[in-house]
């Protein structure tokens, strides 16, 4: 099961990706294209890393699945780490 954005962050597009901001904490913290894509996918119709890989597969057919796969759970853990994000429902 996947995380679930904190209710106080706050996600604002800029031109190369996003930027977070949990306004709680002031924590501010920066996503590529890739990660405002993964971020965006974080919502109750996509369940599991395996959904996140598999769009984000079809839209980079050249990376390595299992690469992919490796990446998004870092930024996962990343957005954990900085409390951006809370576990799923009933996984807490």
């Amino acid at each position: 099961m996947l995380p679930v954005p904190h209710p106080d962050v706050v996600c604002m597009p800029v031109a190369d990706g996003a930027v977070l901001l949990h306004t709680g904490q002031e924590i501010y913290f920066g996503l590529n294209t890739v990660g405002a894509r993964i971020w965006d996918l974080l919502r109750p119709d996509v369940t599991d890393i395996g959904s996140v890989c598999a769009t984000l597969g079809e839209m980079y057919p050249e990376v390595d699945a299992a690469e992919l796969h490796n990446d998004v759970a870092e930024l996962l853990a990343a957005l954990e780490s900085n409390g951006l994000v809370l576990p799923p429902a009933g996984q807490d």
